[in-house]
């Protein structure tokens, strides 16, 4: 995986291939919020621009209705998009499990083929935002003994992120920086390393990057370490411009993802000249 990183180790992937997330298939690599815009309309110009096929909804929080009493499941065409029920804005495992079983009984209701999964969010406090390693690990076991595919927000750490693997969770997803912060990939070299560990042996396992991109070099930043995909929301919602953000990180993504397979050329100290001396193709002047 450090090759691959790092130094231009490309991975055999057909082009195009689908995100597969247990028995969840997603053409696009971009999971796209529905908090935090201005109005629903504006939410569905830029999922749809997003290029997205799974958008998440935070069961407690928006409780689905706005301040007009509008519901956002009017605005969001469930037979184009799989809705993935999360658990923002809980702080302890038993809420976290209770809100999951709420959306799945929602999404059951309308139809949805994403109702048994679940992005898990078990939050440690009120200003950083910041997952609760415990309750989150709690959480994570009983809602896979519980049927749930679950998708869980955690840190950088990659001790957590092989923990959760190991209790059975579908897609682990460390943040790239506080939720919200706008802040793109701290520490980079973290995520290698949860990557080496979640795919060590398991190369298809799918790791998604969850919080704080701010703008679209932070996608394709992401893309390229070789993470499966990017979930975000404020950075399109609060843009100055939501709808053109929107279609620039959907290209990110997809560049990102597809110069991560193509396999970056190594770093040197010192230059190369791109043009041979001796006129022959592919020559050097190493």
């Amino acid at each position: 995986m450090e090759d691959q990183a790092g130094t231009g180790g490309a991975v055999a992937e057909i082009p195009g291939a689908a995100l597969q997330i247990g028995e969840f298939s997603l053409a696009s690599r971009l999971v796209v919020g529905t908090g935090k815009y201005a109005t629903y309309s504006e939410m569905a110009r830029c999922l749809d621009a997003s290029g997205t096929d799974c958008v998440t909804v935070a069961v407690r929080r928006e409780r689905l209705l706005n301040a007009a009493g509008e519901n956002i499941l009017d605005h969001l065409d469930t037979t184009r998009y799989t809705l993935l029920p999360n658990t923002a804005g809980c702080f302890t495992a038993d809420d976290a499990v209770r809100v999951a079983r709420l959306g799945r009984e929602l999404l059951r209701d309308l139809g949805n083929p994403g109702s048994e999964w679940v992005k898990l969010e078990v939050l440690g406090d009120q200003k950083t935002l910041l997952p609760d390693p415990v309750g989150t690990l709690a959480a994570t076991e009983r809602l896979v003994a519980d049927g749930f595919t679950v998708l869980v927000y955690t840190s950088d750490d990659p001790v957590v992120a092989k923990r959760l693997k190991d209790l059975g969770a579908a897609s682990v997803m460390p943040a790239g920086s506080p939720i919200g912060s706008g802040q793109g990939i701290l520490n980079a070299n973290s995520l290698r390393i949860c990557l080496e560990y979640l795919k060590d042996g398991d190369p298809g396992y799918p790791v998604i990057v969850d919080a704080g991109v701010g703008t679209a070099s932070d996608v394709a930043a992401a893309m390229e370490l070789g993470v499966d995909g990017v979930l975000l929301n404020t950075a399109i919602a609060h843009a100055a411009d939501p709808l053109r953000m929107a279609r620039a990180m959907r290209a990110a993504c997809e560049a990102g993802h597809e110069a991560f397979l193509a396999g970056r050329i190594p770093r040197k100290r010192y230059a190369t000249a791109s043009s041979p001396e001796d006129g022959r193709i592919g020559g050097s002047t190493t």
